[in-house]
């Protein structure tokens, strides 16, 4: 039997590896201060911006009036993210085009990179039709229930869902099956290989039997996913999801071992070496936390059959993600361990509406999604401090180290679910 070769067979390649990897980190960086320096430069700036969200708020003025104002999410076309508000509801959709001048001379560097507030005067509205927008409108011809359609656009485009439906998906502990991560990508990959399959094995036989099926099936697959990465703007997880996907491939095709933290570190830090930014991405960290507990598993238990790691791995991501869900979030129900069921029949769930949807009856499962949507979850918030989250880390990380601290990790993650549970009964 051949043993798989490490990543980095010797100190050299690891060094070498660094140090192209600290290159790549440095242009970046110098790339995105040179963005923000041109951004401040002046008192304003003209910016060209996508919207992403609008929502309303209210505030108590001197006069002891509430005034009611509007909030936009904007991300301009150089990748950087702001909030602004308007007294007057902006007459636009989330996903159009937006022309701005802001007020951003004040903002440090590290305000640039994670978000600011500027104060702005809309210019120009864009009527063009972006084809992520025009996707969501075919979605929404498809549905008569709004809540529905808010739901497949989501899960398709990515378009923010609305705050109320959120905060519902979050106390049923599904918040990651409608935020499109690694695991739509995973249920992308299989189905499209499910698909090549025979057909390519049909003209490979006739025309080209020299050539390997899987290199050209993966080829195939992964431009189809980098299409569909673009075209979504590159969400963070599903950004981390697809480079660990081509590094994971190149490893399996090289004979390298693919199941270690070796492989999850070095796809985390060749990612926030190209793009800065996710390094304040919650949704990337947590995407990362979700596959470093698979890795954790599979490096312990690899030892027992397909069928068991199958069954144990939902319920074992599900416990020990538990910390992440309650601390950040702080949303929890009666409902929230069925996730574990949900997110297992979502693998039928998830390509069965794209083929309902592509040939005209994507209303179809809408039934089963106002069941869910409707559902009285009675949540209870659940406030913890972040202290916990912080030593939880630490303990999963020297889990990699021995199995000892493992057994740590997992009895602090049940602690922390009982004590959830606790507070609901």
């Amino acid at each position: 039997m051949l043993t798989k070769v490490s990543l980095f067979s010797s100190k050299r390649d690891f060094i070498l590896a660094s140090f192209a990897i600290l290159f790549i980190a440095t242009y970046s960086l110098l790339m995105e201060f040179n963005n923000y320096k041109r951004l401040t430069q002046f008192d304003s700036s003209l910016v060209t911006a996508t919207l992403q969200k609008q929502y309303e708020k209210t505030k108590l003025a001197k006069s002891g009036k509430i005034k009611k104002y509007q909030v936009l999410k904007l991300k301009s076309d150089d990748d950087f993210v702001f909030y602004t508000t308007s007294k007057k509801r902006v007459n636009a959709h989330v996903g159009q085009k937006i022309e701005l001048e802001i007020w951003a001379g004040d903002i440090s560097f590290y305000e640039y990179m994670t978000g600011f507030y500027a104060f702005s005067k809309v210019l120009h509205l864009s009527l063009d039709l972006s084809a992520k927008n025009s996707l969501n409108v075919m979605i929404a011809h498809e549905h008569q229930d709004k809540n529905s359609t808010s739901v497949y656009q989501a899960l398709y485009t990515a378009k923010p869902l609305e705050r109320d439906i959120q905060n519902k998906f979050s106390s049923l502990g599904v918040s990651h099956l409608v935020a499109i991560s690694g695991f739509h990508l995973s249920v992308l990959s299989a189905l499209l290989f499910f698909l090549l399959k025979h057909p390519y094995k049909f003209l490979q036989n006739r025309y080209f039997p020299y050539r390997s099926h899987k290199v050209d099936s993966f080829i195939i697959i992964a431009v189809i996913l980098l299409s569909y990465l673009l075209f979504l703007d590159s969400p963070p997880s599903l950004l981390r999801a697809f480079v660990m996907l081509v590094i994971g491939f190149i490893l399996y095709d090289r004979g390298m071992e693919l199941i270690s933290t070796q492989t999850l570190f070095l796809s985390v830090i060749l990612l926030l070496a190209l793009f800065p930014r996710l390094l304040f991405s919650l949704g990337f960290w947590l995407s990362v936390a979700g596959v470093f507990y698979i890795f954790l598993f599979l490096l312990y238990y690899k030892g027992l059959s397909k069928v068991w790691q199958f069954v144990l791995v939902p319920f074992w991501v599900y416990v020990l993600m538990i910390p992440y869900s309650i601390i950040i979030f702080g949303n929890f129900s009666v409902y929230h361990p069925l996730s574990i069921v949900w997110t297992s029949l979502f693998s039928v769930f998830y390509p069965l509406s794209i083929f309902l949807h592509l040939i005209g009856f994507g209303d179809s499962l809408d039934v089963f999604l106002k069941l869910l949507i409707n559902l009285d979850t009675n949540a209870t918030k659940i406030a913890l401090d972040a202290k916990w989250l912080a030593f939880y880390v630490i303990l999963s990380l020297l889990a990699v180290w021995k199995k000892i601290f493992l057994l740590f990790t997992l009895l602090n993650a049940l602690s922390i679910f009982i004590y959830a549970v606790y507070q609901i009964t």
